[in-house]
């Protein structure tokens, strides 16, 4: 007769036989959910790329399909939005940044753009790397923003494309409503290098500058603007 302990070791050795065998089946079953199709081309106008749970995390979209402001999972009319690229979006699905490039040649100007963005948590971008050109003038720099704690108003956001929610929109523009540029690093349309430091209020305090022609410069202005204090090469 089997001994007891015998009898135990080939029931161990069953029941790991029996774990092994499921974990393979778990393992092509995973592997079968998990199917990677391959193509060589693919020509599509938008591409929605979203949580096992519905929430949207990325878009890829020409210029036609681009969507508004999407602030958690719901869109919102955005007017001035005209490029295609790439956004992104937080675990909330609300919009937190994007890549977007643009540009066409209009008789004899050129006009174009590329734009890449890092958004605050429920408002509007603050760092930016933009690059623009309109009527042979052309720029490019990295800006930081100082925004509200507050989120961005949806409901002037929905309401800009009338005369009323238009006026209103400029008007909290205008006041600080969105915050304002802190630092600018770039290349500006005169083709100066140009560093600008910027006050809480957005007003330029100083401003350090090379020209094409390699003359530096450091500004110091007051809150009107007005140069209080140059230091310059002799």
């Amino acid at each position: 007769m089997m001994s007891a302990f015998v009898r135990k070791n080939l029931i161990f050795m069953w029941l790991a036989a029996i774990s092994a065998f499921l974990c393979v089946i778990a393992w092509g079953q995973g592997a079968v959910e998990r199917k990677v199709t391959n193509f060589d081309v693919i020509d599509v106008q938008r591409i929605n790329v979203r949580e096992p749970d519905g929430t949207l995390r990325m878009t890829i979209s020409n210029n036609a399909t681009a969507p508004g402001l999407i602030f958690k999972g719901k869109e919102h009319p955005y007017p001035n939005r005209q490029a295609a690229g790439i956004l992104f979006f937080n675990d909330e699905g609300t919009e937190n940044g994007g890549l977007l490039f643009g540009g066409a040649k209009k008789g004899r100007y050129v006009g174009s753009g590329g734009h890449l963005s890092f958004d605050q948590y429920e408002q509007d971008q603050v760092i930016s790397l933009d690059q623009t050109e309109e009527n042979g003038r052309r720029r490019a720099g990295l800006t930081f923003f100082d925004r509200p704690a507050t989120p961005i108003p949806l409901e002037l956001i929905d309401n800009v494309n009338t005369p009323e929610g238009n006026a209103e929109f400029e008007k909290l523009a205008e006041t600080g409503g969105f915050g304002y540029p802190r630092l600018f690093i770039g290349k500006m349309e005169d083709r100066a290098s140009t560093v600008i430091l910027r006050d809480a209020k957005g007003l330029a305090r100083l401003k350090l500058t090379v020209t094409p022609a390699g003359a530096a410069s450091i500004d110091f202005m007051d809150g009107s603007g007005k140069i209080v204090r140059r230091i310059a090469e002799k």
